[in-house]
C-alpha cells in the first residue's frame, strides 16, 4: 500500500499513485474516491486503470454514461470505474443501476460515493484527493 498521505505535482505523479495503489487492490476491492471538482480523481483512476493492465488512455470521467467498464490487454475486464455525482444520495436510485450485483468480479473505483452507497457497496479503501491552487494535490488514503 501507498503512504496514508502523498502530495503530488502533476497529474503525471497522480497517475503513477493509481498505479502503485493498483498493486494492492484485489477484485473484491471498492475504493471511494472523494474531493472537489478538478481534485484529481479521474487521473487518480487512470493511474489505476493503467496499474492493472488497462488502456489508460481509455479511462475518462464517466458522470454522464454512470459506469465505464475497463479490460486488460487480454480482452478480460480489470476495473469498473462508477461516478455519481449526477445521482441524489439515496439507496432507491443506486438499486436501479443494479448495485452491488452490477459491478462484481474487478475492484471499483467510485467518484463522488455519498452515504447511501456504503449499505449496497462498502468501501475497502477510502481516498480523499484535495488540490490546492498551485496545482499540487494532497491524497489521502486509508485501507479499511
Amino acid at each position: 500500500m501507498i503512504p496514508a498521505e502523498t502530495r503530488t505535482s502533476s497529474e503525471a505523479e497522480t497517475e503513477g499513485l493509481g498505479e502503485s495503489l493498483a498493486r494492492s487492490l484485489s477484485k473484491e476491492d471498492v475504493v471511494y474516491l472523494t474531493g472537489e471538482l478538478g481534485s484529481g480523481k479521474t487521473a487518480l483512476v487512470r493511474g489505476i486503470a493503467r496499474g492493472l493492465g488497462a488502456r489508460e488512455r481509455e479511462v475518462a470521467s464517466p458522470t454522464f454514461a454512470l459506469l465505464h467498464e475497463y479490460a486488460g490487454r487480454n480482452g478480460s475486464l480489470v476495473l469498473r470505474h462508477l461516478d455519481l455525482y449526477r445521482l441524489a444520495d439515496s439507496a432507491a436510485e443506486l438499486a436501479v443501476l443494479g448495485l452491488p450485483g452490477a459491478v462484481e468480479g474487478a475492484p471499483v473505483c467510485v467518484e463522488w460515493p455519498g452515504r447511501a452507497i456504503r449499505n449496497l457497496l462498502p468501501p475497502s479503501v477510502e481516498v480523499e484527493l484535495a488540490a490546492a491552487p498551485d496545482g499540487e494535490r494532497t491524497i489521502r488514503m486509508r485501507r479499511l
